[in-house]
């Protein structure tokens, strides 16, 4: 049985809340008619549904995010246009006025956290290391999220192998990192030369960025796919959201793993 589950049965047994309420939180959907809404992402995997901003309207992103709000803690959307979350925000403030609302334009996420949510921070950090400047949406997106998912984040900016004393610079910084997402455009080289500097596991994301024969970022995703580098996984072009939450996932898993262990030795309650 999950915590949120035993949470609601709790709240029913001390009378906090009636039967029809904990039916409502024990929903595993809701159709919004242009939405179908998955309410036990977060029981599953820890983190709410995201919302996909792009192709959305703002009426719907605003539907589907009030909705996400009555039944988690946190809401993310991303891929949202500064024009939409004008809009999206204005409304979130008339309907909750108590409530803060974090638009971010250059990643251009949107997101929300309960008023009295107590973050519990994973140990250590996720290093997020970009190539170049024009590369900082998609890392920020990437730093973002996986700062949502409760990880402490590292920026390690504008350090791309055209100016290698830079990288090198920052590699005690990066090798103290339970992750490294690294982010790079043009030929996508800095994956492979921090894959083969650390010893951490690397997600690597190729950004469209770079001129003509980069292909809007072919060139730096069949790079870092072809990476001489041990270690180094890829998600897809401009993914910041992927790699975010991918690293998120391995830092819940070395935490789960550390507990175990504590656990068996006798050394947590």
């Amino acid at each position: 049985m999950s915590n949120g589950l035993k949470d609601v049965l709790k709240q029913v047994e001390q009378g906090l809340i009636s039967v029809e309420d904990a039916m409502q939180k024990l929903e595993p959907e809701e159709a919004l008619g242009y939405a179908t809404l998955d309410l036990q992402r977060e029981e599953r995997t820890g983190f709410p549904e995201v919302i996909y901003g792009e192709g959305k309207t703002r009426e719907q992103i605003l539907g589907i995010f009030t909705k996400l709000m009555e039944h988690h803690q946190k809401v993310l959307a991303t891929r949202v246009s500064n024009e939409k979350a004008v809009y999206i925000i204005a409304e979130l403030r008339r309907l909750h006025p108590d409530d803060t609302f974090h638009y971010h334009e250059a990643a251009r996420t949107l997101h929300w956290i309960a008023s009295g949510y107590q973050e519990r921070w994973k140990e250590g950090y996720i290093a997020v290391v970009c190539a170049g400047t024009s590369d900082l949406p998609v890392a920020e997106e990437a730093a973002i999220t996986a700062e949502l998912m409760g990880n402490k984040i590292e920026r390690i900016y504008d350090i791309g192998v055209a100016g290698l004393h830079r990288l090198l610079n920052k590699v005690q910084l990066i090798e103290g990192a339970n992750v490294v997402i690294v982010v790079a455009g043009m030929e996508g080289a800095l994956a492979s030369v921090v894959g083969g500097l650390v010893s951490k596991p690397v997600v690597a994301v190729p950004t469209s960025i770079g001129y003509g024969a980069s292909m809007n970022g072919i060139a730096a995703l069949l790079a870092m796919l072809s990476s001489c580098a041990s270690g180094v996984s890829v998600v897809n072009i401009d993914n910041g959201f992927g790699a975010g939450y991918f690293a998120a996932t391995m830092t819940n898993t070395i935490e789960s793993a550390v507990d175990t262990a504590l656990t068996r030795k006798g050394c947590k309650e």
